[in-house]
């Protein structure tokens, strides 16, 4: 799989600032961060900042934004190229989000960069559309749902990359742990820890202490489905 070149905007003043703003943000958390330290880390005046981007809080608005742009263009190129050959895919997107990981670690712990979150969601919507055409059996839990809490999960990686590179015995953003994070992930999703029929025992289960029927449950799911297909 070939990746296109840098974007155009990463070679200008602008892009130094949302850089310096990212790195702060992600060091100091938004409110400990100044306007007068994003410039001078910048190199350039706070006045600048400001012509660029207005207020701190669109600053942060665009950091957002540029990060977003970033996964949802390595979710494409992903996407258009889905033959095995000598790419880790782990260790593509950390590289990728490498100088941004303790932005959004921080970020996404306080309660914010929701249009990273939920741009997150939508990709992970359009994975599983194409998972759920190929299933014997028809969901039962919304896909939104799924969607967002697979994004959790993965995202929860790298907010709990110390705890995670302990008990690994290597550092996750390591080249090894890439590897041995590949592979795990791999194992994880090919071999599901329980069987569609204790799973369906266990739904059933829910269902009732809810009070729900499994039929009904499965076509509400269903109808939240296509309605969101046809948006």
């Amino acid at each position: 799989m070939t990746t296109s070149g840098p974007d155009p905007e990463d070679l200008t003043a602008r892009a130094r600032i949302r850089d310096a703003a990212l790195r702060h943000f992600g060091e100091h958390g938004f409110e400990r961060t100044t306007i007068r330290g994003i410039a001078d880390t910048a190199g350039v005046s706070s006045g600048l900042v400001r012509h660029h981007f207005g207020s701190k809080q669109e600053l942060r608005e665009a950091c957002d934004a540029y990060l977003t742009k970033m996964i949802r263009r390595l979710n494409d190129q992903v996407r258009a190229d889905m033959t095995p050959d000598d790419v880790n895919y782990i260790a593509l997107s950390r590289a990728a989000l490498g100088p941004y990981q303790q932005y959004l670690a921080r970020a996404l712990a306080e309660g914010w960069a929701a249009p990273v979150f939920d741009g997150l969601v939508e990709m992970g919507e359009q994975w599983l559309e194409e998972v759920d055409g190929k299933r014997s059996d028809p969901p039962y839990a919304d896909r939104k749902v799924r969607a967002a809490l697979g994004v959790a999960m993965a995202l929860g990686v790298q907010i709990l990359h110390r705890h995670l590179s302990r008990n690994m015995g290597v550092d996750m953003s390591s080249p090894e742990g890439d590897h041995l994070v590949a592979r795990a992930m791999l194992d994880i999703y090919s071999h599901p820890m329980i069987s569609p029929d204790e799973a369906a025992a266990m739904r059933d289960a829910l269902d009732k202490v809810r009070g729900t029927s499994p039929q009904a449950e499965r076509v509400i799911a269903l109808r939240r489905d296509e309605e969101h297909d046809h948006d």
